[in-house]
């Protein structure tokens, strides 16, 4: 027989599916089973739209929707309990007559924190909690941090010669990855609501900070430009995908482009400004000043190092020191290697 986890790993399954269009609402998946029969199944598509469990219930087909008062509900993250852009699902959840609740992850969200589940158990649903709660929270760390650490979930990313490198000087370029590890650079892209570099990086490197090779949406292009100094002819300015420039001179709107002063250039003010505007993950690509003071802040989650481990080029620019931190895992690509760290000291939020 299906077990409780065999449910819940069908419901973070669905839930994937709306990596990159929910943000910053968290990523939910839900399955409705009636006598070890998958009856309905949802998840959250698109911030502001339905939640996962209005959609699982709509989902029943309707010569089975009798069976939804005699059946469990499965969902990954505990049903909300409050109005926002829709009414609460422990609201519905009840007036569907759902006996049984299964859940994954309690909400961190102060609004919900465990009154979904007060609001079911005062109607008399019987609750389980817990469930494949590691892949739950992993699923929604992002939504994790913006609620539990007051910031977005930070990703730090760079690309290094063999001897530890980022480029053959200060003013160089060197390309160090192939097009299959650009591939999955895109990929990361996509998942993530913003993509930040420093002035130097956007102005020496002129990227375009845009999903090209892989299917997804553009994350917001930020930029680090303290004194409105770079020329606008940079692809960044291109209107592609939106740009919040980051500033200590004026706020100011131009199209798709976003002034934002913040008192200052460092990090915590960054990450505020960053929030303000309901970013609720960005992924830092440079370049090596602004990389080294996120790592010196402590105020990063992640950092996905890319080697290519044939390139020596003996003297450069050297890339950031390999921060200490959790190894999550490691792929090798021909002569590239990328490695994952985790920050143990923000993991477990």
């Amino acid at each position: 027989m299906p077990s409780h986890e065999t449910y819940m790993q069908r419901c973070v399954e669905l839930a994937l599916y709306g990596a990159g269009k929910v943000s910053p609402n968290p990523m939910v998946g839900a399955v409705l089973v009636y006598q070890d029969e998958i009856i309905g199944e949802g998840f959250h598509q698109q911030y502001g739209g339905p939640h996962a469990e209005v959609n699982c219930i709509h989902a029943v087909p309707a010569h089975k929707r009798h069976l939804i008062a005699e059946s469990t509900l499965y969902v990954s993250l505990e049903p909300c309990s409050h109005y926002g852009k829709t009414p609460p699902c422990a609201d519905l959840i009840v007036h569907h007559h759902i006996p049984r609740v299964v859940i994954g992850s309690l909400d961190p969200n102060p609004l919900v924190a465990g009154k979904g589940i007060e609001k079911l158990r005062a109607a008399g649903v019987n609750v389980k909690t817990g469930v494949l709660q590691n892949k739950t929270d992993e699923l929604n760390k992002r939504f994790f941090a913006l609620h539990k650490l007051n910031r977005p979930y930070v990703i730090l990313k760079w690309a290094q010669t063999a001897d530890g490198y980022l480029s053959l000087g200060e003013n160089d370029r060197l390309k160090i990855t192939g097009r299959e590890t650009d591939t999955i650079v895109h990929k990361w892209r996509a998942e993530e609501d913003a993509i930040m570099v420093g002035r130097r990086t956007a102005l020496l490197d002129n990227p375009r900070l845009t999903v090209r090779w892989w299917k997804g949406c553009n994350p917001v292009r930020v930029v680090v430009d303290p004194q409105v100094s770079l020329p606008t002819d940079l692809s960044l300015f291109d209107r592609t995908a939106p740009l919040l420039v980051l500033n200590t001179v004026k706020d100011a709107e131009v199209g798709a482009i976003t002034y934002q002063k913040i008192s200052r250039s460092e990090i915590p003010e960054i990450l505020s400004a960053l929030k303000s505007r309901n970013i609720g993950s960005v992924i830092v690509e440079g370049g090596a000043a602004l990389l080294n003071s996120f790592l010196a802040s402590g105020l990063w989650d992640e950092a996905r190092v890319i080697t290519n481990k044939g390139l020596f080029i003996g003297k450069g620019l050297s890339a950031p020191k390999m921060p200490d931190g959790e190894m999550a895992s490691r792929i090798i690509l021909g002569q590239e290697e990328i490695i994952f760290l985790r920050n143990t000291h923000t993991q477990g939020i």
